[in-house]
């Protein structure tokens, strides 16, 4: 089973993915997380870096952006369907939803989901990637996914507090939006919305893992 989990900058998608790996490593399923971009480890994605940290000599369109995140996972895909072999679940930090949310988010109206329904059919046909079996929407306020962005680890693609993604609140926003679209019309998978803050508070990671490992089937537990 494919499970991807998803959300804006800040929000706690690689911690969600530990903790819920952890959890069903514990309870006897045979688990791995694959984290996109891969930062220095493909060509698509030491362009991405270099994108983020504002270091090419270039502007990057949406529509070219978009060929970067999903060739970074082109270039993983083999990893991909070897770990769909050997695994029970794959834990995606970040799937091919993260980059139609992104792109998106740089365009208006029309030409928002027009680009949304370019990615997929890229990502899953031209690609050939597998679509996840279940995405996760992870959902907190921009004020306070914007206060743990400074609480991240030094990062290998640059040495600023936010980058260029991080640093756009409206951009932020209108990602928020691009998700909330794709859950109400079920693009790609099946949706789950799991809150990663509650009344002001950011929810304990092992109980954002315990609901997130509730919408997975007993038989992939």
């Amino acid at each position: 089973m494919l499970v991807a989990i998803e959300g804006a900058d800040g929000v706690g998608k690689a911690t969600a993915a530990a903790r819920l790996h952890a959890r069903l490593t514990a309870a006897g399923r045979n688990a791995i997380v694959i984290g996109f971009p891969r930062y220095g480890e493909t060509v698509a994605g030491v362009t991405i870096g270099r994108l983020l940290a504002g270091e090419l000599p270039v502007a990057a369109s949406p529509h070219a952006a978009a060929v970067l995140y999903a060739l970074d996972r082109f270039e993983w895909r083999q990893a991909i369907l070897d770990a769909q072999a050997a695994h029970d679940v794959v834990i995606f930090d970040r799937y091919i939803a993260s980059n139609m949310a992104y792109q998106a988010a740089k365009m208006d109206g029309a030409a928002a989901r027009a680009l949304m329904d370019w990615i997929l059919a890229l990502e899953t046909g031209q690609f050939a990637l597998p679509r996840p079996d279940l995405s996760i929407y992870l959902d907190t306020p921009w004020e306070m996914a914007r206060e743990l962005i400074l609480r991240k680890a030094q990062r290998s693609y640059t040495d600023r507090a936010y980058d260029e993604y991080e640093a756009d609140a409206a951009l932020q926003a209108r990602v928020r939006a691009n998700y909330e679209a794709m859950v109400a019309a079920g693009l790609l998978a099946p949706w789950r919305v799991v809150r990663a803050s509650e009344d002001g508070a950011m929810r304990d990671p092992e109980v954002i893992a315990a609901e997130i490992a509730s919408h997975i089937p007993t038989a992939a537990r």
